[in-house]
């Protein structure tokens, strides 16, 4: 892992379960990215478990986090079973509560194996498509391409028409990506960074079937919840591609689901998320 984005999902012990960002993206808004919160906690939670991988996790974003802050993260040793051990994790800034999330772990084990294919048909190669730091500086959107520089993913749209536009279409897509840089072997960095880039264009997925872009200035979008499971193993910088849809939209809030496959077609992860898509004009 290159040495800004180890510094930025690792954590800094401060007393027994008790943990603390080290660094933070950037964002021109200075709202925290919900992302990186998420690959924090489950960062923390892990650092207090023994032997044992996550294949879940469930959060909620309670309150909009400062990007200019460090986060502090407190973990709850909640059970520590034969086969299962479960830990809450709080984050705060400022004394309040910004987030929280539930993790489960488990030993590694046999069992039963079936999974989703893949989307058929002809789905292009990444190296032949743009990455959305380029697609935004196409579109002359500098403030969002330098958020995409920031974020550290190398994140694709097979389908780049309308991605930073207002244009109306199904609300479905899907997208390449990997982790820029080298990472350890060790799968706790994996799955944590994988959860730091779930966040990435899923809400917008809610989006795309009305005329408004995910940019748009009159929009108000914001992570209000989100679930994960890791299936099987996988590298973060090898490509992986995430499909998304959103079946649902209502009440300024979009929901949305994604499934993050291996290039050579196995199911690693799947993730669940609601947004808060609300217009202010």
């Amino acid at each position: 892992m290159t040495e800004k984005l180890s510094n930025l999902l690792d954590v800094e012990k401060l007393d027994q379960n008790l943990f603390r960002s080290r660094q933070h993206v950037e964002n021109y808004r200075k709202v925290l990215f919900g992302g990186q919160v998420l690959g924090q906690a489950l960062m923390a939670a892990t650092r207090t478990v023994e032997d044992r991988l996550p294949h879940s996790l469930h959060a909620y974003f309670l309150r909009p986090g400062s990007s200019e802050l460090p986060v502090i993260y407190y973990v709850d040793p909640i059970r520590d079973g034969g086969s299962f051990t479960t830990r809450r994790v709080v984050a705060r800034q400022r004394g309040r509560a910004i987030f929280n999330m539930s993790a489960s772990f488990q030993i590694q084990e046999p069992g039963f194996d079936h999974q989703s294919a893949m989307p058929s048909g002809a789905i292009p190669a990444p190296e032949t498509l743009k990455n959305t730091q380029q697609l935004a500086e196409e579109a002359g959107l500098k403030d969002a391409a330098r958020n995409q520089r920031r974020y550290m993913i190398d994140f694709r749209p097979v389908d780049p028409r309308g991605y930073f536009g207002a244009d109306v279409r199904e609300p479905s897509c899907m997208f390449w990506f990997r982790m820029e840089g080298e990472i350890s072997d060790n799968p706790v960095e994996h799955r944590c960074a994988l959860s730091y880039a779930s966040d990435l264009a899923l809400l917008g997925t809610s989006i795309q079937p009305h005329p408004i872009s995910l940019f748009d200035a009159n929009l108000m979008p914001a992570s209000l919840d989100h679930a994960m499971w890791f299936h099987r193993d996988f590298r973060v910088d090898d490509w992986l591609l995430y499909v998304t849809d959103s079946p649902s939209a209502s009440g300024a809030r979009g929901f949305c689901r994604g499934q993050i496959y291996t290039r050579e077609g196995v199911l690693v992860a799947s993730v669940c998320q609601e947004g808060l898509i609300r217009r202010i004009d």
